[in-house]
């Protein structure tokens, strides 16, 4: 954890994640949270539509990789929901605001309060002290890890980032994960592999071939990790992490009575680096990936 005016610091190079408390301010997180219920309020998610989100890899395939709704999610603002919390006819067994897993991707181009934050001049700056010459934006997610409900609610198992957004080279995409609340150990805080960044990958999601039954698959298989390799990371209200793209980390379920409410978006250096034509995240005509810097 170190101060904002510090450049580059050696720990991110070697944890592959750094701890930067205060970035934003409450008011910019209360902004977030605001707006984030206004998008809530309006949304109406027709039920073949109604796609739930895992991180488990048979559930991915069935929940998103069976559904265009994720596939094409990448230049849209979409609603993925929690496990458990809809019936067999795709209506909502609890209230929809207690029901969402995260919204995305790309908020960040779509919304004017998010497009604010990813784009403000703090943000900037950071990506310069990192010595990112053409960063862009690739996606974003407001994700709500809500608090226990009479319904199991999935936790983030261990992962790391470039398994879904592969480039070539590895290490050119960043993550950017600010807290809107308090993350705690009790509501879901972040856990790290401190150092685990400099392995390169052994998993990746590709989107599958044409003909097959899910959109996407999985190719290679992650290690076990043991548990007692990770290291929680809570943070206030209005910080940040930086997560490198190679980083293993992971969350726990939220058992508290508390949500745990982030938003988050990946930055790539796009100078020298090849986005992967088999990522299931693809720029579109409508929306090629924004530079950072405007």
């Amino acid at each position: 954890r170190v101060p904002l005016n510090t450049g580059v610091p050696f720990q991110f190079h070697e944890d592959g994640f750094l701890v930067l408390e205060h970035f934003f301010t409450a008011e910019e997180c209360d902004g977030m949270r605001d707006q984030i219920q206004s998008v809530i309020a309006e949304m109406e998610v027709p039920p073949h539509c109604r796609t739930e989100f895992s991180t488990k890899e048979k559930e991915q395939l069935q929940a998103q990789g069976s559904s265009d709704y994720f596939l094409t999610s990448g230049d849209k603002i979409r609603f993925f929901f929690e496990k458990g919390v809809l019936d067999e006819k795709g209506n909502f067994l609890i209230p929809k605001e207690k029901s969402i897993s995260k919204i995305g991707h790309a908020l960040h181009a779509h919304d004017p309060v998010f497009k604010q934050i990813t784009h403000s001049s703090k943000v900037q700056e950071l990506g310069r002290k990192l010595g990112l010459e053409s960063p862009v934006v690739v996606q974003s997610m407001y994700i709500f890890k809500v608090q226990r409900y009479p319904v199991p609610l999935v936790s983030v198992t261990p992962h790391q980032d470039a398994t879904f957004l592969y480039t070539e080279p590895l290490g050119r995409v960043l993550g950017f994960w600010i807290a809107l609340e308090d993350a705690t150990l009790e509501n879901g805080c972040l856990w790290f592999i401190p150092g685990s960044h400099t392995s390169g990958i052994t998993r990746r999601m590709v989107r599958a071939s044409p003909g097959t039954s899910t959109c996407v698959e999985f190719i290679g298989s992650d290690p076990t990790y043991e548990d007692n390799r990770f290291i929680p990371v809570p943070i206030s209200k209005g910080g940040l992490i930086l997560i490198h793209g190679e980083v293993v980390h992971k969350s726990k379920l939220n058992t508290s009575e508390l949500s745990r409410h982030a938003f988050t978006f990946h930055v790539m250096e796009a100078k020298g680096t090849s986005w992967s034509k088999e990522n299931w995240l693809q720029p579109t005509p409508e929306l090629p990936f924004p530079s950072l810097y405007t």
